[in-house]
């Protein structure tokens, strides 16, 4: 027999028989396998075969990649919620800001609790809030809150709404118009207040002219010598709401709490910056003309008042007058006085007017 009975050569019987029949056929036959020939085919038997991979690509399995700007656009999606879900006063900031980060969301009820501290920093012409919880805070009237109007009193949801409308837009004539500001006659926030309060009108005309103790302009409206301060900028930052119900004889109460940061400069010139700090709670009645006596588009002044820091703590002058010079930017008030964070709104502001405190901050 050729080779060895290992199950690999052919024996030579079956060998000799096909011999037989290729040369009957006239078909060549094929040589006997080399030894090592029929040594490399016995290995191939015996090795294990390598699998296949899971899943491996193939010409025929790769896809085209059509969909993967909208994997993108979902993956972006679902971190955005995230971010809201977690932050939604405002999507958190990701660049260097020097701290302010993003701006607040409205203020919708009293906080519970003052805004921390800020990253150091002293105001400047170009950056007049640095520093300050006010840089977060909007601008002019967007900082004020107006809640949703519903019937309420004599009045209808309507008339609710253009009490709140006008209640803003008296804070804006007192407080924001840059006329106004500039040490002019806030004769717009006039127009809105009742002709028929005698009492106040009183207050006004007197207090315009003849400031006092008894009679102090700033109680209503924000007024700066133009021959002392000048706007450093051209905003003013707010941060306060606006709330009401049901007053007397059916009247529609309406009550604004906002605090109002006026950054100043000196009037000669210089670059220094002082940010003067005004909280006012004024209260306001708009009346049923069949009830009060009262003009139509107008409202009874119930109550005000305010808080001041760096307004200056003299006699009245119908200005308020910030401190120029340097030193440190929180305002230092009478030995033994008291101290008061200027933005700290979690309570209530006490009778009358309160200014002459040491200030914790500026």
């Amino acid at each position: 027999m050729k080779g060895e009975q290992d199950g690999a050569s052919v024996p030579d019987e079956v060998w000799e028989a096909f011999l037989r029949t290729s040369a009957e056929s006239g078909v060549t036959a094929p040589k006997e396998p080399s030894a090592r020939a029929r040594e490399a085919a016995a290995g191939l038997r015996t090795e294990p075969v390598e699998p296949t991979p899971w899943r491996g690509p193939t010409s025929a399995s790769v896809r085209p990649r059509r969909r993967k700007g909208w994997y993108v656009a979902g993956f972006a999606a679902a971190v955005a919620l995230l971010l809201v879900a977690v932050d939604p006063g405002g999507v958190v900031g990701w660049s260097d800001d020097g701290g302010t980060g993003a701006p607040l969301a409205q203020e919708t009820a009293r906080p519970e609790q003052a805004p921390p501290a800020d990253a150091d920093g002293r105001a400047t012409l170009a950056e007049p809030f640095r520093g300050s919880p006010a840089a977060r805070w909007a601008s002019g009237t967007a900082g004020i809150t107006v809640p949703a109007a519903k019937a309420t009193g004599w009045m209808t949801k309507p008339e609710v709404e253009r009490a709140l409308a006008r209640t803003r837009d008296f804070l804006a004539a007192s407080s924001l118009d840059p006329a106004v500001l500039r040490g002019g006659r806030p004769d717009k926030a006039i127009a809105l207040m009742n002709p028929h309060q005698k009492d106040v009108t009183t207050f006004v005309t007197t207090s315009l002219s003849t400031p006092g103790e008894d009679h102090d302009p700033l109680m209503l409206f924000s007024r700066f010598d133009p021959a002392q301060a000048r706007p450093a900028g051209d905003e003013v930052r707010t941060r306060g709401r606006l709330t009401y119900r049901e007053g007397e004889r059916g009247a529609v109460e309406v009550t604004a709490d906002v605090t109002f940061v006026y950054p100043v400069a000196p009037a000669g010139g210089g670059d220094e910056v002082v940010r003067v700090i005004v909280r006012r709670e004024t209260v306001v009645s708009w009346d049923d003309p069949s009830k009060v006596a009262t003009e139509a588009g107008t409202f009874t002044l119930l109550s005000y008042k305010l808080d001041m820091t760096n307004g200056g703590c003299g006699a009245p002058t119908g200005f308020f007058r910030p401190q120029f010079g340097g030193g440190s930017p929180a305002e230092s008030g009478p030995d033994g006085s008291h101290t008061v964070d200027p933005y700290d709104r979690t309570a209530p502001l006490g009778e009358g007017r309160d200014g002459c405190g040491t200030a914790t901050r500026s």
